[in-house]
């Protein structure tokens, strides 16, 4: 009985082992899916007249899956722009909050907005003729969890690079 048995399993080893064969033919060729995406934004104001709040809609809608990334340009350095990731903060000399930039999203607009105390007291610099970059990852691009935990999202760069973003192909969009 124990040879039948040993011989059964070095048979179904064997079969279940040399599964291999050629493959089947290609499938037809797709679309590929949306890749990421970078939308910039020049000339928003943060007044009272919007609520300190101006809404930025999007041409294609933003699934629930996807990653979306707000980038306010802080300057420039060597003639390149410098974007820092909201949220961004600002603090007084007591450690209390200044102000800071904030953002959320529904499916057809990006909402970017100014929290803080007294808001209208904020340097004009900082509220007028500012200009953002939102960026859209599809979540099938971001992966597991581990490789978006390896991404430091807060570096427009190391973003732009990861998800190989084509920065001649960034659209314009109009504030609401």
């Amino acid at each position: 009985m124990k040879k039948i048995l040993t011989l059964f399993a070095v048979v179904g080893l064997i079969v279940f082992s040399s599964c291999e064969g050629p493959e089947g033919p290609p499938g037809a060729p797709g679309e590929p899916g949306p890749l990421a995406e970078v939308f910039q934004v020049k000339g928003v104001n943060f007044t009272s007249d919007n609520n300190y709040n101006p809404i930025i809609p999007l041409d294609p809608a933003i699934f629930a899956s996807d990653m979306v990334l707000v980038y306010r340009q802080d300057g420039t350095d060597a003639g390149a722009p410098v974007w820092k990731m909201t949220p961004e903060l600002y603090y007084l000399p007591d450690g209390t909050l200044d102000f800071g930039y904030n953002s959320n999203f529904t499916a057809r607009d990006v909402s970017i907005y100014m929290d803080g105390n007294d808001l209208g007291s904020v340097l004009s610099a900082f509220r007028l003729n500012q200009t953002f970059r939102i960026v859209i990852i599809p979540g099938y691009l971001s992966g597991t969890a581990k490789s978006v935990n390896k991404t430091d999202f807060s570096d427009y760069k190391s973003v732009i690079a990861k998800y190989g973003i084509d920065e001649s192909k960034i659209k314009e969009l109009k504030v609401k």
